[in-house]
């Protein structure tokens, strides 16, 4: 029996590429627009540090509404405008980026229409229902493998997901990533996708995506705070990968009522 720590090591391609790693963030609401924040600071970090940096693609076909003010940092005057197009004019601005907005649903519906056929080495998705995380795992397992180029070359899926007070963080591998030899370690190339290894509990839910009318309605369905959290824990976790090159943890569970938080762990 191998007594050996459970330990994933990160895609050498993460670790130093010659262009910019390219993530496709899908979903901009409560997570994606806190998460696509933490991006540009991991993008400006990482190039202060000497690397190729991040490429976001931001796909999101809502439009911001005076229900998302507040939980979601829009102004006066975005209001209206596509919640893609506010957030990342917003954040090529203020850190220099070329980041690009896209008014689609990331569907298998509309791949022809997605940029570079929604091909990217990271996929993040913040999504509100159980239906989409099925098609990005449909897409990741079929479309996605067909890459022309190494820069879209397919590593990583990090689903982000809650409730009122709770929420998850999964990061799961498209395909193998090669590992290297280790007597320290008990090497993981394979990490699950959350539709596999959750796929009941998924499969239990039923999808509740009505829009809010008001900032009071919408702080019944989701906390004030769980959103912000979950997406700067779940960019600790690629902050992690990116810096040590590893992780024994692959995700977390987190109750933001009791203020507990239970790891999901490699192997």
């Amino acid at each position: 029996m191998n007594s050996l720590k459970p330990m994933h090591y990160t895609a050498n391609y993460l670790i130093n590429p010659a262009n910019p790693i390219t993530i496709n963030l899908i979903g901009a609401g409560g997570t994606g627009s806190r998460m696509l924040t933490e991006l540009a600071r991991m993008n400006h970090s990482l190039i202060a540090l000497g690397h190729a940096g991040l490429h976001v693609n931001l796909f999101d076909d809502d439009v911001v509404t005076t229900a998302n003010q507040g939980r979601q940092l829009f102004a006066d005057a975005e209001v209206g405008l596509a919640k893609a197009v506010a957030l990342i004019n917003r954040a090529n601005r203020f850190f220099g980026t070329n980041w690009k907005a896209v008014t689609e649903q990331f569907s298998t519906t509309n791949l022809k229409s997605l940029p570079n056929r929604g091909r990217a080495n990271i996929y993040i998705s913040c999504v509100d229902t159980v239906s989409a995380r099925f098609n990005i795992a449909d897409y990741l397992q079929h479309d996605a493998q067909n890459h022309d180029f190494q820069r879209s070359i397919p590593l990583y899926w990090l689903d982000i997901g809650n409730a009122q007070n709770t929420g998850q963080a999964v990061l799961s591998t498209i395909g193998e990533i090669n590992q290297p030899n280790s007597n320290l370690y008990r090497t993981v190339s394979n990490l699950p996708m959350v539709t596999d290894e959750f796929k009941k509990l998924l499969e239990e839910q039923t999808d509740n995506n009505e829009p809010s009318c008001s900032l009071a309605e919408s702080l019944e369905k989701q906390d004030l705070f769980i959103n912000s959290t979950l997406a700067n824990m779940g960019a600790s976790l690629l902050w992690k990968l990116f810096r040590e090159g590893m992780t024994a943890q692959r995700g977390f569970f987190l109750n933001l009522g009791t203020l507990r938080l239970e790891p999901v762990m490699v192997g």
